[in-house]
């Protein structure tokens, strides 16, 4: 074979074998032409199991654990930055009078923590952390600098507690400890961006447990508090508390101190029930609340001896719902409950974080006091509805039918829809059979509160497509959903200004 002919077969075998690998390559990152699979990490790790026993931690340097722990927790630990609108000084007065405020209104930055309970990105944090956040205003910091928009996926404001997510895999996640299992004296380490400063460790020791310190402002508040002398400032809220295996215990939650700052008092929700909301919240969408039926009290020296206790403990129940759990378990007043499923409990929080935890349906086993002798009570929790008329979130139980409403004439037939929004029938003013609807609740941070729906708007059409009863309002909304994955709402509001505004499906 002549020199030349060898160079052009040999010229011709390298450009055929090229041509087979790019068609190769296209062909495996094409994604119309590969199949992909969907695949769901979702998963909390937890563990009872410490990695040092008590007898190891005392011959082992306390310097050595703390290093370990802060090198395997501190990437699960999050910087969130949070944009709020800025509408009043701290004088309350009004901002933004002139024109250019109007045009772009005022804004602030607000920093917290958060902790990766997931690899696909679930974040636990506070909820004073991520509350008022406009659209698109959460962002999230991994420790390893990557950047990242976050999405609200639920809050809970009786625990101060709150799910936000973001798009990525493969994450590191933090491993729950069970924080039944803790006690006073105990060494922990803080894990959050006080005052900005990124991935800062703090030790300490826990201090007490089962605080009430009455600072979150919710009427269904629940406040057992583990109490750490770990130093926690601003910026910490939402971050890591972690016990000498490096597992989650607690989520820092406030600090209390005269000065704004750190003085010897940090507090942190117990890991048990901040596992529980956030579960709730990622499988349900809301936080599913068992409910005793009970109104409770603390025992103090002289009830104790009153009632013919040995020492003081125990939650007297002062008052029991009719018809409620308690009520059909045979609980009564004036009973002690001294056991929730086998652990003591000595004041009323406990006995509320301990009944927190579960969920309705479930079965608590109480130890009671009563008469003078002990016994053994099973109760099946039933589920806490609020009351309508309070102040609801986004992520409230929608009613499952439609249903009449209660205490009104002019209102016929309601509807909750799952994009975050109630339709009431009202009656035209006109004394016909026939009536209008009108949006009566738009739930916060809801896909509707996003896009700008609000209440007392009157829906004319969807997709253009005239609409007069709730039936046909359902049907259509669905339809639209399933084929186009987002529906157009055809609006009016008091002003009888005419608008349209584009639902899509989560």
């Amino acid at each position: 074979m002549k020199k030349r002919d060898f160079y052009l077969t040999a010229l011709l075998l390298l450009l055929i074998g090229v041509s087979l690998g790019t068609i190769f390559a296209l062909y495996a990152i094409n994604p119309e032409l590969t199949p992909l699979s969907e695949v769901n990490i979702t998963e909390v790790k937890k563990s009872d199991s410490p990695i040092f026993s008590d007898e190891d931690l005392v011959n082992y340097d306390a310097r050595f654990i703390f290093k370990k722990i802060a090198e395997e927790v501190t990437p699960t630990v999050v910087y969130i930055e949070t944009i709020i609108p800025l509408e009043e000084s701290d004088e309350g007065q009004t901002l933004g009078e002139g024109l250019w405020d109007r045009i772009v209104p005022r804004r602030a930055r607000t920093v917290g923590s958060g902790v990766l309970i997931t690899q696909d990105g679930y974040i636990l944090t506070n909820f004073h952390v991520v509350e008022g956040a406009v659209r698109n205003g959460l962002k999230v910091v991994l420790n390893d600098k990557r950047e990242f928009p976050a999405k609200l996926i639920g809050i809970d404001p009786s625990t101060d507690l709150a799910v936000i997510k973001i798009n990525a895999e493969n994450l590191p996640a933090v491993v729950v400890g069970n924080s039944d299992g803790l006690d006073v004296g105990e060494w922990v380490l803080a894990i959050g961006n006080p005052f900005r400063l990124r991935s800062t460790v703090t030790a300490g020791i826990v201090s007490a447990l089962s605080r009430d310190v009455q600072i979150i402002d919710d009427r269904m508040r629940i406040e057992s508090f583990i109490q750490t002398d770990a130093a926690i400032n601003k910026g910490n809220s939402g971050g890591a508390l972690v016990n000498t295996s490096g597992q989650l215990i607690g989520i820092n939650t406030a600090i209390a101190s005269q000065s704004g700052s750190y003085q010897g008092y940090g507090f942190a929700v117990p890991s048990n029930l901040a596992l529980k909301v956030a579960t709730d919240i990622i499988q349900f969408g809301e936080v599913r609340r068992a409910l005793l039926g009970v109104s409770i009290a603390a025992v103090d020296y002289e009830r104790a001896l009153n009632i013919g206790l040995s020492e003081v403990k125990g939650v007297e129940i002062i008052g029991v719902t009719s018809g409620g759990a308690a009520d059909i378990s045979g609980i009564r007043t004036g009973d002690v409950v001294l056991q929730v499923n086998g652990q003591d409990v000595n004041e009323s929080n406990e006995l509320q974080e301990k009944v927190a935890v579960l969920r309705p349906g479930d079965i608590v086993s109480l130890k009671v006091w009563r008469n003078g002798r002990e016994s053994l009570k099973n109760v099946q929790l039933a589920i806490y509805e609020a009351p309508r008329t309070e102040e609801l979130t986004f992520n409230e139980t929608p009613l499952e039918m439609d249903e009449i409403p209660d205490g009104g004439t002019s209102a016929v037939i309601y509807h909750e829809f799952d994009l975050g929004f109630r339709v009431t029938g009202e009656y035209k003013e006109d004394g016909s059979e026939e009536y209008d609807l009108v949006i009566s609740h738009v739930y916060k941070y809801s896909e509707a509160w996003n896009r700008g729906l609000r209440e007392s708007q009157k829906i004319i059409s969807i997709d253009e497509e005239k609409v007069e009863d709730i039936q046909t309002l359902k049907d259509l909304i669905s339809q639209k959903l399933s084929t186009n994955g987002s529906v157009i709402l055809e609006v009016l509001n008091k002003e009888k200004a005419k608008g349209y505004i584009e639902l899509q499906r989560n």
